[in-house]
Formats: C-alpha cells, structure tokens, sequence
C-alpha cells in the first residue's frame, strides 16, 4: 500500500498516516492518508443519526470499526465498537490536566492520551509507554497532522482513537 515507515531517534520503525484538521463534520467523509497521498483508510461521517457516528472502513470499504457519542452520561464519552462490541471507551479524565482523556479497553490495559490535543501534539500511552503520537510538525502541508503508530499496536483501533479524540474536542 505504500504507507511511509519512519523511524524514530531509537531506530524503531513506526509508521505514519496524515489527517486533516477540523475533518469530523457529520455527513462528511474524508481519507487518512499515508505521507505519499495514498489512501489507508476511509472515515464515514454518518449523517441522519441522533448521535454523532463515524465508521472507519479499510480501503476496499470493509468496515473496521464504529466510533459514536455517548451524551447521556455525566461526560461526555465515544465508544469505539467492532462487530456490535464496545472495544473502547474515550472520555475526559476526572482529574488531572486540561488536556488528559481516559481510553478504557475492553481488553486489555487502559490507556491515556495527553498533551495539547484541540493543537494535534499529543501522545497515547499505556503504563508510560507510547503507543501513538500525534503531531503536525511531520508534514508541511496547512491543516495536516500526522499519527505515528507503535509497531505491534493496532492500527485501525489507534486511529479510531485519534477520530474518538478529535470529536470530544471538536
């Protein structure tokens, strides 16, 4: 597919996609990109839903992944769905610093996001261990940032992080 393996200053190959900014309108749809300008995967604003709902497809239109407000708890909160099953919930953190949400896995360990996150400079962890960053220092291209991806970790669910994240504070 052609998608852009970078490396980091500890020689770990990672990979980069490229988003638009201020992408999440509902009943617009939009493509993350790899850094050549290939399309990796398709985000689908559903229009005609009482929730806001974007489903993440892979390029042949294969549905990966469900992202949708939840406004009728305390917080505001996304989850993330694979076939029917909450996967990840995204929501601000109780406490802590302006910029810090919560990312509950189903399975597995929980993560954090943190950082200026309305600017696209922040990073996903788990346990202090980086599992994406985000950031538009990577690109030259206006109201562009990039995600780059931990090898190992899972691409579509990462980047239905990063939508997750994008409409909380949109």
């Amino acid at each position: 597919m052609g998608i852009l393996r970078g490396r980091r200053n500890d020689d770990v190959e990672v990979r980069r996609l490229r988003m638009r900014e201020k992408l999440l309108s509902i009943g617009d749809d939009f493509w993350i990109e790899d850094s050549h300008g290939a399309r990796a995967y398709r985000v689908n604003g559903k229009a005609m839903r009482v929730r806001d709902t974007f489903v993440l497809e892979d390029p042949s239109g294969r549905e990966v992944a469900t992202i949708q407000e939840r406004k009728l708890s305390v917080r505001d909160k996304v989850a993330i769905e694979r076939d029917g099953r909450t996967v990840a919930t995204v929501h601000k953190a109780l406490v802590g610093f302006r910029d810090r949400f919560a990312i509950d896995l189903a399975d597995g360990p929980d993560l954090k996001a943190h950082g200026n996150i309305v600017d696209h400079e922040y990073e996903i962890e788990r346990d202090g261990d980086p599992v994406a960053r985000v950031s538009k220092r990577w690109f030259r291209v206006r109201d562009t940032y990039g995600i780059e991806i931990e090898p190992d970790e899972d691409e579509a669910l990462v980047l239905a992080m990063v939508v997750a994240l994008e409409s909380l504070t949109d």
